[in-house]
């Protein structure tokens, strides 16, 4: 038929499906072309017949390997990475911080680098420091020698200078353009203190994980007497980091403490200079950290008259971190437990429990400060609370002090002194055992208050045999020492030879519930008033802020002046001025 066009090329009709769009095309195409030959029609329709199926599926394998193949390449690639470049480029990062922390004399970015060592130290080498030390200082004298100073701790002291890594080591392919930059780069390659200090960290820490603890404290006083000569406030976090490891590396060299030839004695000069140098600077990281350092030091070798002229006459900062406060109040509890004040030391320790970080990173001295903290509590005549033992991470390590508690709480003199010779050598490393001496007379005053409370009469001989004393005389001066102090509510009869208890009153109707209940509510508040001032917020902050509200207002003047002068109108304004 004249209107229809041929469906194919002499073959069966294609049903509509998958080829109905290429039919379409092939009508149009048939029109637009007009009366050609069989053979032109049939080039023609061999042009836009479609790929075959397997080519389509060919080239899409083609494409899915190709992208495949490109996928596996790159995570060969992340697989590639070297460590040892990954951790030079982390100690290079933190180099931006410590830059804008003395830009902007804030002290929130050096504390971020100082942060960042947690992680850097488990992949630090002396050839990783070497190569960080090169690629930073370049070959001048001045930087050479701090450079040499921090590469002879290490044992690479030949590293060459100058050297740049990377992109940096590419090599220039017009000369003409390569010296100008390289011009540039040595005039703005300026080395701040700051970046020395750090990097001489990181040496202290590599060599304290490594137990060289002698070159350690040889460095470390390199270290100190380099921030002596600066003046810098952006050191300050700094310093405060490399006091800290020149104290511990001290600590570890023979003889130990507290022997007085020990080399902690030998390092409390260089402390008191810092700690002098600190409060004329208004250095607060570094004054709380050497103060708790000298804490530390004169309790070692058990000089506590000297401790505390030293806490008598300095002032720990108040907007200290939040660590530094909690060391310092476990070192003032101990001070103070040692001078027999236990109630002042069951607040300073129960304070520095509170404080204590609750990560796993922080949980030697929680247990630490609670195990002081149980046996003031024992010295004060306090039973502690079970469900401090029962605390998943404190069970084990407080196990001997529950049954010291034990003993104490029932007044068996004889599991006390059972306990201590059992574990008399865990008391000694926890620095407790001469404090748990002094409960022997505590142990005695409960049993004897357990025994008030039981009995509304008692005598003297039952006394002697229950607490296992060894005469009737001795069993009626503590029976009297206990009535004195208040232990006990009861009279004692010297002629009939027996104690007679009062009846016990009601507690409610006391004082007592009133003031535990107020004590409660100031520490509360203490807490809250010392969080708010351990908030840190960018220096200087609000100056800027008033010194832009001001030149706002200086502009709104000269504008609503030049109004009022004539010289500008509405329409000059833009519609956004709205008046004063």
């Amino acid at each position: 038929m004249p209107g229809k066009t041929p469906q194919g090329n002499g073959k069966k009709p294609v049903g509509s499906g998958v080829r109905k769009t290429k039919d379409v095309e092939m009508t149009d195409a048939s029109k637009t072309k007009g009366k050609k030959g069989a053979k032109d029609t049939d080039e023609e329709m061999t042009v836009v017949v479609p790929p075959s199926k397997a080519s389509k599926q060919s080239s899409k394998a083609d494409a899915e390997g190709d992208v495949s193949m490109d996928e596996d390449k790159a995570d060969e690639d992340e697989a590639k990475v070297d460590p040892v470049v990954q951790t030079v480029a982390d100690i290079k990062s933190n180099f931006a911080l410590l830059d804008r922390a003395v830009a902007l004399f804030d002290a929130r970015f050096s504390l971020r680098a100082l942060r960042s060592i947690s992680i850097i130290r488990k992949h630090l080498t002396p050839d990783i420091i070497a190569q960080v030390i090169s690629d930073t200082f370049p070959a001048t004298v001045a930087s050479g020698n701090i450079a040499k100073q921090l590469l002879l701790a290490v044992g690479r002291e030949n590293a060459p200078l100058g050297r740049q890594g990377g992109s940096e080591m590419e090599v220039d392919a017009d000369p003409s353009k390569a010296s100008p930059k390289n011009g540039s780069k040595k005039e703005h390659k300026d080395i701040i203190p700051e970046t020395d200090i750090f990097l001489g960290i990181l040496v202290q820490v590599y060599l304290f994980d490594s137990k060289q603890f002698q070159r350690g404290a040889e460095f470390s006083q390199y270290l100190s007497d380099r921030i002596q000569t600066l003046n810098r406030r952006t050191l300050d976090s700094l310093s405060a980091k490399v006091y800290f490891y020149y104290s511990i590396f001290c600590e570890h060299i023979a003889p130990l403490a507290p022997s007085p030839q020990s080399p902690v004695v030998a390092i409390r000069p260089t402390l008191l200079a810092a700690l002098r140098t600190a409060v004329l600077r208004k250095d607060v990281d570094t004054q709380a950290s050497v103060i708790v350092l000298l804490l530390r030091n004169y309790l070692l070798t058990s000089h506590i008259n000297q401790a505390d002229l030293l806490v008598s006459h300095t002032q720990f900062p108040e907007n200290a971190v939040n660590n530094q406060v909690a060391r310092f109040l476990y070192y003032l509890g101990r001070i103070r437990s040692i001078q027999l004040r236990y109630t002042e030391a069951h607040e300073h320790l129960t304070a520095a429990t509170r404080k204590a970080p609750s990560s796993n990173c922080a949980l030697g001295f929680s247990q630490t400060a609670t195990k002081l903290l149980l046996v003031v509590e024992l010295l004060m005549g306090d039973i502690p609370d079970r469900a401090t033992f029962r605390q998943p991470t404190m069970e084990v390590a407080l196990h001997p002090y529950f049954l010291l508690v034990q003993a104490v709480r029932v007044g068996n003199l004889e599991d006390f002194e059972t306990t201590i010779v059992d574990h008399a050598d865990t008391f000694r490393r926890d620095g407790t055992y001469s404090l748990i001496l002094r409960l022997r007379q505590n142990v005695i005053k409960t049993g004897i208050r357990m025994m008030s409370l039981s009995y509304s009469r008692i005598s003297l001989r039952d006394i002697c045999i229950r607490l296992q004393l060894g005469s009737e005389e001795s069993a009626e001066y503590i029976v009297a020492k206990a009535i004195r102090d208040g232990v006990i509510e009861a009279t004692l009869d010297r002629e009939r030879g027996f104690m007679k208890s009062k009846e016990v009153g009601d507690v409610y109707a006391t004082r007592e519930p009133g003031e535990a209940f107020h004590d409660r509510i100031q520490a509360c508040l203490a807490l809250h008033d010392e969080s708010v001032k351990a908030m840190r917020f960018p220096m200087n902050q609000h100056r800027l802020e008033l010194k832009n509200a001001q030149e706002a207002r200086e502009r709104e003047r000269e504008m609503a002046k030049e109004i009022q002068e004539g010289d500008l109108d509405d329409d000059d304004l833009g519609g956004d001025f709205d008046g004063m």
